[in-house]
């Protein structure tokens, strides 16, 4: 005998159900779980008034724990509950939270409806459309960020509860472009030069910037760890330099390094000391905090091409291989914490050369 009667009967009222017992109950979707909460009553009326009260108390308790979303936010909601995460992320640097800011701010322009939109209804087609437009315009690796805090903004919509899946899960990631190292980096002669340019400049800052230059070269600081590098970290008598990184923060990963005081770098502190004088063991060695435009105008003056901060940085390692020094040391004066593998990424094909140059000085016959 087939049975006519159903467990649940849904009502006109949206989340409201009445059970076969005719208790009704309300039916929500709580941390993206759904769950059935009894009303305790038969009386419809009654049912309703109890199903408001459930749900200003879950609109409550959202607000308190921060998330201040519900089941109709919208992109613009989710973005700044996210934002709040980031920034109440104790583990997280201060510059990574500016840069995910950044991110944040390149995500709104480059698609100026999104914030507007119901954030349970987005689609996947329509991730894939800002996606196919955005890869033009930027760099791959800020393309790979971007669509990163994306996934993270809704993988959050998908911890609350306001959607079931995740339309940005199969964005796929683009390979960055390999800079072409040997064909951007000066030689040591241009170097020379270059540097030499900079310190002419008719700027009053033309020294302060060419140390910053001939720092950054001679030891392969991030340009946040050299502004912040004092005479007190200078030991000479070990023929090292302490890298603390930023006071509050540190360095990068955290971490103190020491890197060696090559010959190059000893010469340049000897002729800061003697060009400024005394000091106290506190003071910055550096004066500066960027010389970009001297580095620009100067390149162009001897027709040479631009390089950056950071270049610099691939400056030193370069000629650390090219020197003869392995890969791992090299991974570890810069900081790495990998053991060489970013390193011998970006550099291998470096190694290689300096083998076959120095293979082509092996001889059986003399």
């Amino acid at each position: 005998m087939k049975r006519s009667d159903k467990t649940w009967t849904a009502t006109r009222y949206k989340h409201l159900y009445r059970h076969k017992s005719g208790i009704y109950y309300a039916r929500l979707r709580i941390a993206g779980k759904q769950t059935w909460r009894t009303l305790g009553t038969e009386i419809l009326s009654v049912a309703q008034h109890e199903l408001t009260a459930i749900l200003q108390e879950e609109k409550r308790r959202s607000e308190i724990d921060g998330s201040g979303t519900s089941a109709w936010a919208s992109v613009g909601e989710m973005m700044k509950a996210r934002e709040t995460q980031i920034e109440n992320d104790a583990s997280t640097k201060s510059s990574t939270k500016k840069y995910w800011q950044e991110i944040h701010l390149a995500l709104r322009r480059s698609w100026p409806e999104l914030e507007s939109l119901e954030i349970a209804k987005v689609s996947p087609t329509q991730c894939e459309a800002w996606a196919g437009r955005y890869v033009k315009n930027v760099s791959p690796s800020r393309y790979n960020n971007t669509i990163a805090a994306v996934k993270k903004l809704f993988a959050l919509a998908v911890d609350r509860g306001v959607r079931q899946t995740n339309p940005a899960g199969q964005l796929k990631r683009v390979t960055p472009r390999q800079k072409d190292l040997t064909t951007k980096l000066p030689d040591r002669e241009t170097f020379k030069i270059w540097v030499a340019t900079i310190r002419k400049s008719a700027s009053r800052w033309g020294d302060d910037c060419g140390d910053l230059v001939e720092f950054l070269a001679y030891t392969g600081l991030r340009i946040g760890e050299a502004r912040c590098v004092t005479w007190a970290d200078i030991l000479t008598e070990k023929g090292e330099m302490v890298v603390k990184g930023d006071p509050e923060e540190g360095t990068k990963n955290r971490q103190i390094r020491r890197v060696p005081i090559i010959e190059d770098l000893s010469n340049l502190l000897e002729r800061i000391k003697a060009r400024r004088g005394p000091e106290t063991t506190q003071t910055p060695i550096l004066k500066v905090s960027h010389a970009r435009e001297a580095m620009d105008t100067a390149a162009e003056k001897i027709d040479m091409p631009r390089i950056t901060h950071h270049d610099l940085r691939h400056l030193f390692a370069t000629t650390c291989i090219e020197s003869g020094v392995d890969i791992p040391t090299v991974s570890k004066w810069l900081g790495h914490k990998d053991g060489g593998a970013l390193a011998m990424k970006v550099y291998g094909h470096l190694r290689n050369e300096h083998s076959l140059a120095a293979a082509r000085l092996v001889s059986f016959s003399s």
